[in-house]
């Protein structure tokens, strides 16, 4: 059964269910029983014992641990902001300054944050949720608009700007192939990668005019996030010092880890610790300035962290699902469609279609760049195709079905950071993702009619 067409029915039945049920737990769970029960040819015993075991890897991996802790933690922070009223205190300076002073404005608060941080993609979508679901509040913008512009920013940027974990990982995909220079092919595969250009040209767009298309338009954008609300103006800087904070904490401690490097650093090593320390320093500050006592912050922060107990099991359920179809051959079911013959004008434009596929169907495009490279390196030194033309649309595809998939982890953390109900953040996305993806297609086979 493995790598057969059965293993694309778990990612399908998922995503089903999701849109169905409008909740992503509930896809998961079901995703990821369907897919060991397959893989086990139904044994119930075999079935159960297979998936306990892969969700307790999954909970005891050092990485995914550094990335749950790191979730938790956040919560206690967003709750100590509030509580203390550094977000009231923020938009207050703002106001005052002028510098946020209409709707307009007000988005481009997430947008300049998220395309600003590119050396992590969760660090992103929480420190431009943080700074601007109160301020998307305040001018009545909707938090899916919110968290169409976070999920649009982080990977986008990510996949372009690549000094960070992305570009040493795809770096170390082109080990092996005897490319002359693999840094000189990365940084060529940035101008054909058109998918992310135009997703960050259409942000800008809609944050600059205010126009939104689609269901986004109509968003009733029920909030999901917990935090009380708190009229209290505080001082701006119980925001703006932890936000701050992360992101230079995060930079140093990538910059450290990796000798210099800042793109081979550990991400979730740097930005773990840069939410502890950043968290330690607002606790400190809210003592010094006898905002809380000690039995009150524990309670905010205890309140915060329990308030993203849930999303952190959409986190750990999405990790456990995606290996699990990756061990069932889903993803080399997908990829050995590219298997016929086709004209080469046709190959770029099939590789995105194929990435895409794989990316939505599995909810990460890390896996289905592990599985493409090894397809298309070789297809462009055995045509003569300029390598990063080919590369480009595997990145490009396995970003917009990351983008697009409603059991990416990616989606999952920009409808935790914005506070947006999640499937109301997929229904409201979805339709942008398939517009700009059939525009790349178009740009695929225009600019390949041309270098081919």
């Amino acid at each position: 059964m493995n790598d057969s067409i059965y293993t694309i029915i778990p990612p399908i039945v998922a995503i089903l269910v999701a849109i169905w049920r409008k909740s992503a737990i509930q896809a998961l769970v079901v995703g990821l029983v369907l897919t060991y029960f397959m893989s086990s040819n139904f044994a119930p015993l075999t079935s159960v014992s297979a998936m306990t075991t892969g969700v307790i890897d999954v909970a005891t991996s050092t990485y995914n641990q550094r990335i749950i802790i790191f979730s938790l933690l956040i919560g206690a922070v967003l709750a100590l902001v509030n509580a203390s009223g550094g977000v009231a205190g923020f938009i207050n300076a703002l106001n005052k300054k002028h510098w946020v002073d209409n709707d307009r404005k007000a988005a481009m608060v997430p947008t300049l944050i998220g395309s600003s941080i590119f050396t992590d993609t969760n660090l992103s979508m929480f420190t431009a949720g943080l700074a601007s679901q109160s301020i998307f509040d305040k001018y009545k913008l909707s938090r899916a608009r919110l968290a169409f512009i976070l999920d649009s920013t982080c990977s986008p940027i990510s996949i372009l700007l690549l000094i960070n974990g992305w570009g040493a990982y795809i770096l170390g995909l082109l080990d092996g192939y005897n490319l002359s220079d693999e840094v000189g092919v990365l940084i060529s595969t940035i101008g054909y990668n058109f998918y992310p250009i135009i997703v960050i040209c259409v942000v800008y767009y809609t944050a600059l005019s205010g126009r939104v298309f689609g269901p986004l338009k109509a968003a009733s954008s029920k909030v999901e996030s917990k935090f009380e609300q708190n009229d209290t103006i505080g001082k701006a800087r119980y925001l703006v010092i932890p936000m701050l904070g992360i992101i230079f904490i995060t930079l140093g401690l990538l910059y450290y880890t990796g000798d210099g490097d800042l793109r081979r650093g550990s991400g979730s090593f740097s930005v773990l610790w840069a939410v502890v320390t950043s968290y330690l320093v607002l606790v400190l500050m809210l003592l010094l300035d006898k905002v809380f006592s000690i039995k009150h912050l524990l309670t905010h922060s205890l309140k915060g962290i329990k308030n993203l107990v849930p999303a952190v099991a959409v986190l750990v359920l999405s990790f456990a699902f995606g290996d699990a179809v990756k061990a069932f051959g889903t993803g080399t079911y997908v990829s050995g469609l590219m298997s016929s013959e086709v004209s080469m004008l046709w190959i770029a434009p099939l590789l995105f279609i194929t990435a895409g596929i794989m990316a939505f169907a599995t909810g990460t495009s890390w896996g289905t760049f592990a599985i493409l490279f090894p397809i298309a390196l070789p297809i462009a030194l055995q045509t003569g195709i300029e390598p990063a033309f080919l590369l480009a649309a595997v990145l490009g595809g396995g970003v917009f079905g990351d983008h697009a998939s409603p059991i990416s982890d990616s989606t999952i953390v920009a409808s935790i950071a914005s506070g947006c109900d999640h499937i109301e953040h997929v229904k409201t996305q979805l339709p942008y993702c398939l517009v700009i993806a059939a525009i790349s297609l178009l740009l695929y086979v225009v600019v390949g009619s041309f270098i081919i």
